[in-house]
């Protein structure tokens, strides 16, 4: 369940309060008159299932409620309620499979804001990466693979691209771009210093390293990998099971080859340098049309239940 707390002009409250009555799945309709201050209007409190939140929040947003007055949305973990339960089973389809488009676009807003923080994330887990390269070390790999950022903007320029955001997309393309290119040049330093002391060597990047060679010898699997895996990260934004996230992480190469072309750029090694760039290239394309696709797909599949949901509302 979703609840909403909906502050209205009074002029709108009626209009507001017979939109929620109407939207299928809905129940616990709360109106309070007079009690909102800033801005001043009436409080209106509803519960929504999640398969019908989208709906009743496209249709206040038809109402203008979003630009004189606020709609706030929130999760409910728990409610013992017949009525609550009642809701949830006459909205057509499944709660975890629906999805909240304001939502995933006000997060992947969030998600793709090129600030320290994201920068710092995205510099340390290259530099972790770059330590598993050199050591071919498995287990930092996985690691820097699940510090790593990046998924937000991918995220978001998937989103961009079927919601038509031309602001998002910028900001997400700025994010990838100018994060992993701070990150590389931070990691060319990095692995500079480190030999410096003596701790990376040239033939520690030339030798055999079975645990890490995939990195810079990408394949037709570095795509497949990255759709399944863009697919998979999608689909947990998306829905109410955001479980899988971390999996998604840690199942692209992204990070890694970065780490591993700064590395290889800063020996000189140009051919690893390029492969892994290749790497790199290859999962943010499979990722970002694999989130593109999914996005479009569940956009047509809610825009089946939509209907579905009108004619409901019209009975």
């Amino acid at each position: 369940m979703l609840h909403l707390r909906m502050i209205v002009p009074p002029d709108r409250t009626d209009t507001v309060v017979r939109t929620v009555e109407k939207t299928v799945g809905t129940t616990h309709l709360v109106v309070i008159p007079g009690a909102a201050r800033n801005p001043a209007g009436d409080l209106v409190l509803c519960d929504v299932a999640r398969e019908a939140g989208d709906a009743l929040i496209g249709r206040l947003r038809e109402l203008g409620l979003h630009r004189e007055g606020a709609i706030s949305v929130e999760s409910v973990d728990l409610s013992l309620s017949k009525r609550a339960d009642k809701a949830e089973k006459e909205a057509p389809g499944e709660g975890a499979d629906a999805v909240l488009w304001e939502q995933l676009t006000d997060a992947t807003h969030e998600e793709s804001t090129l600030n320290v923080t994201y920068l710092a994330f995205l510099t340390l887990a290259t530099m972790i990466a770059a330590c598993g390269v050199v050591l071919d070390n498995a287990i930092l790999i996985v690691g820097a693979m699940a510090v790593g950022p990046e998924f937000g903007p991918l995220a978001g320029l998937s989103t961009a691209i079927v919601q038509r955001l031309p602001r998002l997309a910028w900001r997400s393309l700025v994010a990838l771009i100018a994060g992993f290119a701070l990150a590389m040049l931070v990691t060319i330093a990095f692995s500079s210093f480190m030999t410096g002391i003596g701790l990376f060597e040239t033939s520690m990047l030339k030798a055999e390293r079975p645990n890490t060679a995939f990195i810079y010898h990408p394949d037709a699997f570095s795509f497949v990998v990255a759709v399944l895996a863009g697919i998979a990260g999608t689909l947990s934004l998306t829905s109410a099971k955001s479980g899988a996230l971390v999996g998604v992480a840690i199942s692209v190469t992204t990070v890694p080859a970065a780490a591993n072309a700064a590395v290889a750029f800063s020996y000189s090694e140009y051919r690893q340098a390029w492969g892994s760039s290749e790497q790199l290239l290859l999962n943010l394309l499979g990722i970002i049309l694999a989130g593109t696709l999914t996005l479009l797909t569940q956009k047509w599949l809610w825009s089946i239940q939509k209907r579905r949901m009108s004619r409901m509302s019209a009975r």
